[in-house]
Protein backbone atom coordinates (compact mmCIF):
# COMPACT_ATOMS: atom_id res chain seq x y z
CA UNK A 1 0.00 0.00 0.00
CA UNK A 2 1.43 3.51 -0.99
CA UNK A 3 3.01 5.58 2.07
CA UNK A 4 1.26 9.31 1.66
CA UNK A 5 3.87 12.33 1.58
CA UNK A 6 4.40 13.88 4.57
CA UNK A 7 2.77 17.56 4.57
CA UNK A 8 4.29 20.01 6.16
CA UNK A 9 3.57 23.69 6.47
CA UNK A 10 6.53 25.75 6.34
CA UNK A 11 5.52 29.41 8.22
CA UNK A 12 6.73 33.31 7.98
CA UNK A 13 4.24 35.37 8.53
CA UNK A 14 6.10 38.62 7.65
CA UNK A 15 8.04 37.22 4.69
CA UNK A 16 11.21 37.84 6.44
CA UNK A 17 13.14 35.52 4.46
CA UNK A 18 11.97 34.84 0.67
CA UNK A 19 14.95 33.39 -0.88
CA UNK A 20 15.28 31.01 1.92
CA UNK A 21 11.79 29.89 2.72
CA UNK A 22 11.28 29.31 -1.08
CA UNK A 23 14.75 27.32 -1.15
CA UNK A 24 13.67 25.29 1.81
CA UNK A 25 10.28 24.48 0.19
CA UNK A 26 11.36 24.22 -3.27
CA UNK A 27 13.73 21.16 -1.96
CA UNK A 28 11.30 19.55 0.22
CA UNK A 29 8.45 19.56 -2.91
CA UNK A 30 11.40 17.74 -5.01
CA UNK A 31 11.47 14.73 -2.30
CA UNK A 32 8.30 14.29 -2.36
CA UNK A 33 7.19 16.46 0.74
CA UNK A 34 3.60 18.51 0.36
CA UNK A 35 4.62 21.89 1.05
CA UNK A 36 2.70 25.00 1.97
CA UNK A 37 4.11 28.21 2.20
CA UNK A 38 2.51 30.58 4.42
CA UNK A 39 3.46 34.03 4.55
CA UNK A 40 2.48 37.16 3.50
CA UNK A 41 3.32 39.65 0.03
CA UNK A 42 6.90 40.46 0.38
CA UNK A 43 6.49 44.19 0.55
CA UNK A 44 10.42 45.39 -1.63
CA UNK A 45 10.16 43.14 -4.86
CA UNK A 46 9.65 39.78 -6.34
CA UNK A 47 10.11 36.37 -4.30
CA UNK A 48 11.29 33.03 -6.24
CA UNK A 49 8.51 30.86 -8.49
CA UNK A 50 6.71 28.98 -6.67
CA UNK A 51 7.90 25.12 -8.02
CA UNK A 52 6.18 22.18 -7.28
CA UNK A 53 4.68 23.78 -3.39
CA UNK A 54 1.53 25.96 -2.53
CA UNK A 55 1.98 29.73 -1.40
CA UNK A 56 -0.34 31.13 0.54
CA UNK A 57 -0.09 34.96 1.25
CA UNK A 58 -2.32 34.82 3.52
CA UNK A 59 -1.22 37.07 6.53
CA UNK A 60 -1.14 40.91 6.66
CA UNK A 61 -3.42 41.68 3.58
CA UNK A 62 -4.81 44.72 4.76
CA UNK A 63 -2.43 47.62 3.57
CA UNK A 64 -4.43 50.58 2.98
CA UNK A 65 -2.63 53.48 0.89
CA UNK A 66 -2.25 55.31 3.96
CA UNK A 67 -0.26 52.94 5.88
CA UNK A 68 3.07 53.60 3.54
CA UNK A 69 5.59 51.62 2.56
CA UNK A 70 7.48 48.35 3.67
CA UNK A 71 8.98 48.76 6.77
CA UNK A 72 7.32 52.26 7.57
CA UNK A 73 5.94 52.60 11.47
CA UNK A 74 2.26 52.82 9.74
CA UNK A 75 3.09 49.48 8.06
CA UNK A 76 4.25 47.80 11.18
CA UNK A 77 1.60 48.74 13.27
CA UNK A 78 -0.93 47.72 10.82
CA UNK A 79 0.85 44.54 10.31
CA UNK A 80 0.67 44.31 14.28
CA UNK A 81 -3.23 44.91 14.23
CA UNK A 82 -3.55 42.07 12.13
CA UNK A 83 -1.21 39.39 13.59
CA UNK A 84 -3.68 37.56 16.02
CA UNK A 85 -6.66 37.85 14.09
CA UNK A 86 -4.32 36.17 10.80
CA UNK A 87 -2.68 33.64 13.19
CA UNK A 88 -6.34 32.17 14.39
CA UNK A 89 -7.06 32.31 10.96
CA UNK A 90 -4.28 30.14 9.97
CA UNK A 91 -5.21 27.78 12.48
CA UNK A 92 -8.64 27.64 11.80
CA UNK A 93 -7.41 26.29 8.89
CA UNK A 94 -7.85 22.01 7.85
CA UNK A 95 -4.71 22.10 6.37
CA UNK A 96 -2.80 23.65 9.37
CA UNK A 97 -4.37 21.37 12.03
CA UNK A 98 -3.33 18.55 9.85
CA UNK A 99 -0.37 18.73 8.84
CA UNK A 100 2.43 16.55 9.86
CA UNK A 101 4.88 19.23 10.85
CA UNK A 102 4.84 23.01 11.31
CA UNK A 103 7.89 24.30 10.30
CA UNK A 104 7.90 28.60 11.62
CA UNK A 105 10.45 29.85 10.24
CA UNK A 106 9.96 33.33 12.11
CA UNK A 107 7.52 34.85 14.71
CA UNK A 108 6.93 37.76 14.50
CA UNK A 109 5.44 39.18 17.48
CA UNK A 110 7.07 36.05 20.24
CA UNK A 111 5.77 37.07 23.25
CA UNK A 112 2.38 36.98 21.40
CA UNK A 113 2.35 34.05 19.21
CA UNK A 114 3.67 31.88 22.62
CA UNK A 115 0.05 32.24 23.74
CA UNK A 116 -1.56 31.98 20.61
CA UNK A 117 -1.87 28.39 18.90
CA UNK A 118 -0.36 26.32 18.03
CA UNK A 119 2.67 26.90 20.34
CA UNK A 120 0.49 27.29 23.58
CA UNK A 121 -1.24 24.00 22.51
CA UNK A 122 -0.36 20.80 24.06
CA UNK A 123 1.81 18.39 21.94
CA UNK A 124 -1.52 16.08 21.57
CA UNK A 125 -3.26 19.10 20.49
CA UNK A 126 -1.41 19.54 17.36
CA UNK A 127 1.14 18.75 14.76
CA UNK A 128 4.73 18.46 16.00
CA UNK A 129 6.34 22.35 15.72
CA UNK A 130 9.67 23.04 14.13
CA UNK A 131 11.22 26.29 15.04
CA UNK A 132 14.33 27.78 12.51
CA UNK A 133 15.81 30.18 15.14
CA UNK A 134 17.75 32.36 12.08
CA UNK A 135 18.46 34.81 15.04
CA UNK A 136 19.97 32.74 17.57
CA UNK A 137 19.29 35.12 20.66
CA UNK A 138 18.45 38.48 20.71
CA UNK A 139 21.81 40.88 19.87
CA UNK A 140 20.68 43.46 22.67
CA UNK A 141 18.02 42.01 24.54
CA UNK A 142 15.38 44.03 26.83
CA UNK A 143 14.67 42.88 30.27
CA UNK A 144 13.27 39.79 30.49
CA UNK A 145 13.58 38.48 26.66
CA UNK A 146 16.00 35.83 27.04
CA UNK A 147 13.78 34.07 29.34
CA UNK A 148 11.05 34.63 27.00
CA UNK A 149 12.89 33.50 24.24
CA UNK A 150 13.66 30.22 26.22
CA UNK A 151 10.20 29.44 27.29
CA UNK A 152 9.38 29.75 23.49
CA UNK A 153 12.03 27.20 22.48
CA UNK A 154 10.92 24.89 25.71
CA UNK A 155 7.31 24.76 23.84
CA UNK A 156 8.93 23.63 20.62
CA UNK A 157 9.94 20.55 19.85
CA UNK A 158 12.74 20.64 17.81
CA UNK A 159 14.79 23.98 17.15
CA UNK A 160 16.91 23.78 14.08
CA UNK A 161 20.18 26.11 14.03
CA UNK A 162 22.50 26.53 11.15
CA UNK A 163 25.89 26.40 13.26
CA UNK A 164 27.61 24.19 16.14
CA UNK A 165 28.43 27.41 17.37
CA UNK A 166 24.15 28.69 17.92
CA UNK A 167 23.69 25.11 18.57
CA UNK A 168 26.33 25.88 21.36
CA UNK A 169 24.53 29.04 22.58
CA UNK A 170 21.46 27.58 22.60
CA UNK A 171 22.17 24.63 24.80
CA UNK A 172 24.91 26.99 27.30
CA UNK A 173 23.46 29.96 27.48
CA UNK A 174 19.32 29.12 27.82
CA UNK A 175 19.90 25.52 28.89
CA UNK A 176 17.88 23.97 25.96
CA UNK A 177 17.79 20.17 26.24
CA UNK A 178 20.61 19.55 23.59
CA UNK A 179 17.98 16.51 22.31
CA UNK A 180 15.65 19.70 21.05
CA UNK A 181 18.93 21.46 19.24
CA UNK A 182 19.31 20.12 15.56
CA UNK A 183 22.10 21.63 13.38
CA UNK A 184 20.95 22.13 9.69
CA UNK A 185 23.14 24.52 7.57
CA UNK A 186 22.03 27.18 5.77
CA UNK A 187 21.79 26.91 2.13
CA UNK A 188 24.07 28.33 -1.06
CA UNK A 189 21.19 30.44 -2.92
CA UNK A 190 21.77 28.40 -6.21
CA UNK A 191 19.10 30.05 -7.90
CA UNK A 192 20.05 33.77 -8.12
CA UNK A 193 22.79 32.28 -10.15
CA UNK A 194 19.62 30.72 -12.77
CA UNK A 195 17.54 34.06 -13.08
CA UNK A 196 16.84 34.79 -16.62
CA UNK A 197 17.73 38.20 -17.71
CA UNK A 198 18.95 39.52 -14.96
CA UNK A 199 19.49 43.27 -14.21
CA UNK A 200 22.87 44.76 -15.31
CA UNK A 201 24.72 46.89 -13.60
CA UNK A 202 24.07 51.06 -13.31
CA UNK A 203 26.39 52.49 -16.23
CA UNK A 204 28.36 54.19 -13.38
CA UNK A 205 29.52 50.60 -11.95
CA UNK A 206 29.76 48.62 -15.00
CA UNK A 207 32.48 51.11 -15.85
CA UNK A 208 34.78 50.41 -13.38
CA UNK A 209 37.90 48.93 -14.48
CA UNK A 210 39.79 47.96 -11.14
CA UNK A 211 39.18 45.35 -8.66
CA UNK A 212 36.23 45.53 -6.40
CA UNK A 213 35.56 44.27 -3.22
CA UNK A 214 31.96 44.19 -1.91
CA UNK A 215 30.19 44.59 1.48
CA UNK A 216 26.97 43.77 0.64
CA UNK A 217 23.31 43.74 2.78
CA UNK A 218 21.14 45.37 5.44
CA UNK A 219 23.61 48.13 6.64
CA UNK A 220 23.16 47.97 10.46
CA UNK A 221 26.11 48.73 13.13
CA UNK A 222 26.39 45.45 14.41
CA UNK A 223 28.27 44.29 10.57
CA UNK A 224 31.02 46.74 11.32
CA UNK A 225 31.90 48.73 8.33
CA UNK A 226 32.95 51.67 10.52
CA UNK A 227 35.77 48.84 10.49
CA UNK A 228 35.87 47.91 7.09
CA UNK A 229 36.66 51.95 6.28
CA UNK A 230 39.15 52.16 8.50
CA UNK A 231 41.15 48.89 7.07
CA UNK A 232 40.44 50.07 3.37
CA UNK A 233 42.61 53.52 4.15
CA UNK A 234 45.59 53.29 2.48
CA UNK A 235 44.42 50.78 -0.10
CA UNK A 236 44.47 51.89 -4.04
CA UNK A 237 43.71 50.71 -7.32
CA UNK A 238 40.97 48.90 -6.22
CA UNK A 239 37.23 49.77 -5.33
CA UNK A 240 34.88 48.97 -2.03
CA UNK A 241 31.11 48.81 -3.14
CA UNK A 242 28.86 48.71 0.39
CA UNK A 243 25.89 48.05 -0.92
CA UNK A 244 22.45 47.39 0.90
CA UNK A 245 19.24 49.03 2.50
CA UNK A 246 20.37 51.32 5.29
CA UNK A 247 19.00 50.68 8.98
CA UNK A 248 21.36 53.11 10.44
CA UNK A 249 22.88 56.66 10.02
CA UNK A 250 25.41 56.29 7.06
CA UNK A 251 25.93 59.85 7.38
CA UNK A 252 29.15 59.26 9.87
CA UNK A 253 30.38 56.53 7.44
CA UNK A 254 30.06 58.57 4.56
CA UNK A 255 32.13 61.10 5.92
CA UNK A 256 34.76 58.82 7.15
CA UNK A 257 34.88 56.89 3.71
CA UNK A 258 38.09 57.39 1.14
CA UNK A 259 37.49 58.46 -2.14
CA UNK A 260 37.63 55.34 -3.85
CA UNK A 261 34.68 53.70 -1.30
CA UNK A 262 30.79 53.99 -3.59
CA UNK A 263 27.67 53.61 -1.65
CA UNK A 264 24.71 52.03 -3.16
CA UNK A 265 22.10 52.48 -0.17
CA UNK A 266 18.63 51.13 -0.84
CA UNK A 267 17.67 47.93 -1.51
CA UNK A 268 18.67 45.48 -4.02
CA UNK A 269 15.86 43.52 -6.09
CA UNK A 270 16.66 40.25 -6.57
CA UNK A 271 17.30 40.40 -10.38
CA UNK A 272 19.71 42.94 -9.60
CA UNK A 273 21.94 40.98 -7.27
CA UNK A 274 23.60 38.93 -10.00
CA UNK A 275 25.26 41.58 -11.44
CA UNK A 276 27.02 42.71 -8.18
CA UNK A 277 28.05 39.18 -7.00
CA UNK A 278 29.86 38.15 -10.81
CA UNK A 279 31.70 41.56 -10.49
CA UNK A 280 33.04 41.38 -7.12
CA UNK A 281 36.34 40.28 -7.30
CA UNK A 282 36.04 39.62 -3.08
CA UNK A 283 33.01 39.59 -0.41
CA UNK A 284 33.94 41.23 2.75
CA UNK A 285 31.26 40.94 6.19
CA UNK A 286 33.52 42.23 8.74
CA UNK A 287 30.90 41.46 11.33
CA UNK A 288 31.16 42.30 14.89
CA UNK A 289 28.72 39.40 15.63
CA UNK A 290 26.55 36.81 13.31
CA UNK A 291 25.10 33.13 13.56
CA UNK A 292 25.02 32.70 9.93
CA UNK A 293 24.48 35.28 6.72
CA UNK A 294 22.58 35.05 3.88
CA UNK A 295 24.61 37.18 1.95
CA UNK A 296 27.55 34.57 2.54
CA UNK A 297 25.82 31.76 1.14
CA UNK A 298 24.62 34.27 -1.96
CA UNK A 299 28.38 34.84 -2.69
CA UNK A 300 29.20 30.61 -2.30
CA UNK A 301 26.98 30.25 -5.07
CA UNK A 302 28.29 32.83 -7.21
CA UNK A 303 31.44 31.32 -6.33
CA UNK A 304 33.33 34.38 -5.14
CA UNK A 305 35.70 34.89 -2.60
CA UNK A 306 35.20 35.58 0.93
CA UNK A 307 36.86 37.62 3.58
CA UNK A 308 34.59 36.75 7.08
CA UNK A 309 35.53 37.69 10.53
CA UNK A 310 35.88 35.08 13.04
CA UNK A 311 31.96 35.38 14.64
CA UNK A 312 29.31 32.96 14.74
CA UNK A 313 29.12 30.19 12.25
CA UNK A 314 31.61 31.97 9.97
CA UNK A 315 34.53 29.95 11.01
CA UNK A 316 32.28 26.64 10.02
CA UNK A 317 32.43 27.73 6.20
CA UNK A 318 35.85 28.94 6.33
CA UNK A 319 37.16 25.43 7.01
CA UNK A 320 35.71 24.14 3.41
CA UNK A 321 38.54 26.19 2.34
CA UNK A 322 35.51 29.12 0.83
CA UNK A 323 37.07 32.21 3.07
CA UNK A 324 39.81 33.46 5.20
CA UNK A 325 39.27 34.83 8.51
CA UNK A 326 40.44 37.30 10.14
CA UNK A 327 39.50 38.80 14.08
CA UNK A 328 36.06 41.06 14.88
CA UNK A 329 36.93 44.61 14.87
CA UNK A 330 40.68 44.56 14.14
CA UNK A 331 41.02 46.71 11.45
CA UNK A 332 44.99 46.31 10.95
CA UNK A 333 44.62 42.65 10.41
CA UNK A 334 41.42 43.19 7.97
CA UNK A 335 43.59 45.88 6.18
CA UNK A 336 46.44 43.20 5.66
CA UNK A 337 43.91 40.57 4.45
CA UNK A 338 42.34 42.93 1.55
CA UNK A 339 45.88 44.32 0.41
CA UNK A 340 47.16 40.47 0.48
CA UNK A 341 44.27 38.99 -1.55
CA UNK A 342 43.68 42.10 -4.07
CA UNK A 343 47.09 41.47 -4.89
CA UNK A 344 46.88 37.58 -5.49
CA UNK A 345 44.70 36.21 -8.14
CA UNK A 346 45.59 33.29 -7.52
CA UNK A 347 44.72 33.11 -3.44
CA UNK A 348 41.14 34.50 -4.98
CA UNK A 349 40.85 31.60 -7.20
CA UNK A 350 41.23 28.95 -4.55
CA UNK A 351 38.49 30.23 -2.06
CA UNK A 352 36.06 30.18 -5.69
CA UNK A 353 36.91 26.87 -6.10
CA UNK A 354 36.04 25.64 -2.70
CA UNK A 355 33.08 28.55 -2.56
CA UNK A 356 31.64 26.33 -5.98
CA UNK A 357 32.43 23.32 -4.46
CA UNK A 358 31.33 23.66 -1.17
CA UNK A 359 27.64 25.35 -2.96
CA UNK A 360 27.28 21.82 -4.72
CA UNK A 361 27.90 19.93 -1.90
CA UNK A 362 27.66 20.46 1.91
CA UNK A 363 25.47 23.65 1.06
CA UNK A 364 23.52 22.47 -1.66
CA UNK A 365 20.05 22.56 -0.86
CA UNK A 366 18.97 19.23 -1.49
CA UNK A 367 21.46 18.13 0.73
CA UNK A 368 19.75 20.40 3.45
CA UNK A 369 16.18 19.13 2.29
CA UNK A 370 17.26 15.88 3.07
CA UNK A 371 18.23 16.71 6.67
CA UNK A 372 14.78 18.29 7.05
CA UNK A 373 13.01 15.25 5.94
CA UNK A 374 14.93 13.01 7.94
CA UNK A 375 13.86 15.06 11.46
CA UNK A 376 10.51 16.16 9.87
CA UNK A 377 10.00 11.90 9.97
CA UNK A 378 11.32 11.41 12.98
CA UNK A 379 9.20 13.70 15.11
CA UNK A 380 6.41 12.61 12.75
CA UNK A 381 6.41 9.40 14.41
CA UNK A 382 6.45 9.96 18.24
Amino acid sequence: MPVSPLSVQLVDPSAFTPPYDHALAGALARTGVHVELITSRFGYGDVPRAEGYVVDERFYRWAPGWVGGPGSRARRAAKLVQHVPDMLRWWATPAARRADVVHLQWLTVQPVDVHLPPIALAPKRRPPLVLTAHDVLPREPRPGQRDAQRRLYERIEAVVVHSEHGAARLRDELGIDPSRVHVIPHGAFAHFTELDDPTPLPPELAAVEQPVVLCFGLLRPYKGIDVLLEAWREIADAELWIVGLPKMDLAPLRAAAPPNVRFVPRFVADRELPAFFRRADLVVLPYREIDQSGVLFTALAFGTPLLLTAVGGFPEVAATGAAELVPPGDAAALHAALSRLLADPDARERLAAAAREAATTSYSWDAIAAQHLALYELLASR
